[in-house]
């Protein structure tokens, strides 16, 4: 048997190299389709939610079940693929985890940031928050803008994991930060006296003076950091983002977005 030429070896190189290309592009694609098939072949979208942000997740422990804007933004998406929802327990400091590791198809809604952009995909937004701080009403006097609260006799509360966990950091260098991990949250060290303040977004700052006479928002000058929201999906999964951010053109359009905020008294 004759050897093979040298050209005949480059073309067959060539081939292998060709070959192999093309199991990398096509890896990709089957795995971009998995979560959007993997929902329709086992009739189950799984999301993963905190149940701690009122009025955004709120889970109650009695009878192991979910209320808030993003339940019904997640059921309305689960009915509208004809399939059924499961609401996955997590937490902040876990909630990317747990979509790289393929816990949960997605989350609910969850504040754009370059860090977790690092490691997971984002829908398109569908609405905005912004940060204030809040404080007990018996110390209305101490702090009545922002720079108050920027003092190192001054406790401020953020919860592990969340966007203000940097925040507090970023707005306040000089006062002392108290980090606490859920399912404690930072307003509960506020109205228990362990921290003079905490900060979170305009939405949930409204239900906390709803619901704890002892608590207000500190009357600043303006609000901070007004950050687009949006679901968090796996990165590489262009087919399922795809999805998605299609669904929410769509309900955008049709007013569904609109209709929930003016039900969870989302205005901001």
């Amino acid at each position: 048997m004759n050897s093979p030429t040298p050209g005949e070896k480059i073309v067959k190189l060539l081939k292998a190299c060709i070959a192999a290309l093309a199991l990398a592009v096509v890896a990709p694609v089957a795995q971009a389709q998995s979560a959007l098939q993997d929902i329709l072949s086992n009739g189950m979208l799984k999301v993963g939610t905190t149940g701690d942000w009122n009025p955004m997740t709120m889970k109650d422990p009695a009878t192991n079940s979910y209320t808030g804007y993003d339940i019904d933004v997640m059921t309305q998406l689960a009915a509208d693929l004809g399939v059924e929802v499961e609401f996955v327990p997590t937490d902040w400091k876990t909630l990317v985890n747990g979509v790289t590791s393929g816990k949960y198809h997605m989350t609910g809604s969850a504040s754009i940031s370059p860090a977790r952009a690092k490691a997971a995909g984002y829908s398109v937004s569908y609405f905005s928050l912004a940060t204030v701080p809040l404080i007990q009403k018996k110390d209305a006097e101490m702090f009545k803008d922002w720079a108050d609260l920027d003092k190192a006799d001054v406790v401020v509360a953020a919860t592990l994991g969340t966007t203000q966990e940097k925040q507090v950091k970023e707005f306040f260098p000089n006062a002392q930060h108290k980090i606490v991990e859920a399912p404690a949250r930072d307003f509960q060290e506020v109205l228990a006296g362990r921290a003079q303040a905490h900060i979170t977004s305009n939405v949930e700052a409204n239900k906390l003076v709803a619901q704890y006479d002892t608590l207000m928002i500190v009357p600043v000058s303006a609000p901070k950091a007004r950050t687009p929201v949006a679901m968090l999906l796996p990165q590489a999964d262009q087919v399922w983002i795809n999805y998605v951010n299609t669904w929410i053109t769509l309900k955008q359009e049709a007013g569904f977005f609109d209709e929930l905020a003016a039900k969870w008294n989302l205005g901001n």
